[in-house]
């Protein structure tokens, strides 16, 4: 049996993100929405008081919270306005990937830069092409030497005008259908273009 019942630290985290989402998000949620306007500044509050980045462990600067905590946090920031959340919690799906297959340079590096200051990172997977189907992605990565070169077109990627660095999935086997996609961490000046915003 599983008990969700929860301790006194997991209520004050729950509080304190309700307490958030009532007071900064719900009252420019409408405003934010209608102007399309990005909520930097909601995300700058929200990196101060810690709602951002409790899935990084401690060892990367992040407050190494469970999947229950930061699922307590973003059901309450999704109270407060859905969209302005999925801004506010995009860096944990960015840096999943990060996390389960990067280094422990890669990981000091590029997760200590989403704790170090309200920096974001964005997950790059949908396509023009191929929304549903992942499969049919046509970005390749191809290898020169040491690096790969990526060559694609990604689209709806929460943060992407914003963030400093990228989660990016790409074919680097196309014969091999799901199996030949890996991901590769892109950061903002690496000739990464940003095209027009969508309307969403």
């Amino acid at each position: 049996m599983v008990d969700f019942t929860l301790t006194d630290e997991q209520k004050a985290l729950k509080e304190m993100a309700h307490d958030f989402a009532e007071k900064e998000m719900r009252p420019v949620a409408w405003e934010y929405d209608v102007d399309g306007t990005f909520p930097q500044d909601i995300i700058q509050k929200a990196w101060e008081v810690g709602l951002m980045n409790s899935h990084i462990p401690e060892e990367y600067g992040g407050a190494g919270a469970s999947y229950f905590e930061g699922t307590l946090i973003e059901e309450e920031l999704a109270w407060g306005c859905s969209g302005i959340q999925t801004s506010v919690g995009c860096n944990g799906l960015a840096g999943a990937p990060v996390l389960l297959g990067g280094s422990e340079e890669v990981k000091k590096k590029y997760l200590g830069m989403l704790t170090e200051r309200p920096a974001l990172a964005s997950f790059c997977l949908t396509e023009p092409d191929a929304g549903s189907d992942v499969s049919g992605m046509r970005t390749r990565a191809v290898r020169k030497g040491d690096k790969y070169v990526l060559n694609g077109s990604k689209c709806f990627i929460t943060n992407g005008g914003y963030a400093d660095w990228f989660t990016v999935y790409a074919k680097t086997d196309p014969d091999a259908g799901h199996r030949g996609i890996s991901a590769f961490v892109v950061p903002k000046d690496d000739t990464v273009t940003v095209d027009k915003k969508e309307d969403k």
